[in-house]
């Protein structure tokens, strides 16, 4: 179901999912992608939750319109469709920055872990620019987050000295992150990078690239859905969750 949550610079919407059954459950914090809070993260979520988990999923693009006016009127079925939206939805994305997000994921963190069917620690996952949030949840909220997933992230290794990565340094979270193949915004330098990183916080880690997978392979009501690399990413997925929240 949608509700809504007071973020930083006012309300959000957000998708909830909860196990059937009532009782309490580890929450998960699942960051979108750029393509924005739609029927497939929905989809997404409920198959979360159908593992034992609370799922909040909010528009962390609320400052630009609401989840129906930040997504595609229907599929992205072909590159053309994909490109055309992307020339919209960058500049989303380029605008929500770190100033922007962390006091947003302070706010989400609050709705999800003040319910009354939400236990602690938490879990947190993201899709493609989603995993960039994901990643600076874990490092700025330690005591809190205790998995953290990336599938196809992109720009999680940047120049900056706030590049996402280097929010590894304070984490304690055991991460698992699952790469595009071939992906421009997440190289083979980038990921090991990444990785030199994970092993310098002396973090519990996975750190892959899912040969053959296109970013976005997660996606299916894109072109570049993956199905093979979709189902393997739900199952690393599942495994860190039940590892460190059960």
């Amino acid at each position: 179901m949608m509700i809504e949550v007071q973020a930083a610079s006012g309300p959000a919407e957000a998708w909830v999912s909860t196990p059937d059954g009532g009782g309490t459950h580890p929450g998960v914090l699942f960051y979108m992608d750029a393509i924005g809070l739609r029927p497939r993260l929905h989809e997404m979520a409920d198959r979360i939750a159908s593992w034992g988990y609370v799922v909040l999923v909010p528009n962390v693009f609320y400052r630009d319109g609401t989840a129906a006016q930040t997504s595609p009127a229907g599929e992205l079925d072909s590159d053309e469709a994909r490109t055309a939206f992307f020339e919209k939805a960058m500049p989303r994305v380029h605008g929500l920055t770190p100033d922007q997000s962390r006091p947003d994921t302070d706010a989400w963190l609050e709705a999800l872990t003040s319910r009354d069917d939400v236990s602690t620690p938490v879990g947190v996952v993201g899709y493609c620019m989603g995993a960039r949030l994901a990643v600076r949840a874990a490092g700025d909220h330690p005591d809190l987050v205790a998995a953290c997933a990336g599938f196809h992230g992109g720009g999680l290794v940047t120049e900056d000295a706030d590049s996402p990565h280097a929010s590894l340094s304070t984490a304690r979270a055991e991460f698992v992150f699952g790469h595009a193949d071939n992906d421009r915004s997440m190289t083979p330098e980038n990921v090991r990078t990444l990785g030199e990183a994970l092993d310098d916080a002396h973090l519990t880690a996975s750190n892959e690239v899912y040969t053959g997978a296109p970013h976005g392979y997660s996606m299916s009501d894109t072109a570049a859905y993956d199905h093979e690399a979709t189902e393997r990413s739900f199952s690393e997925l599942r495994a860190v969750l039940d590892r460190t929240l059960r």
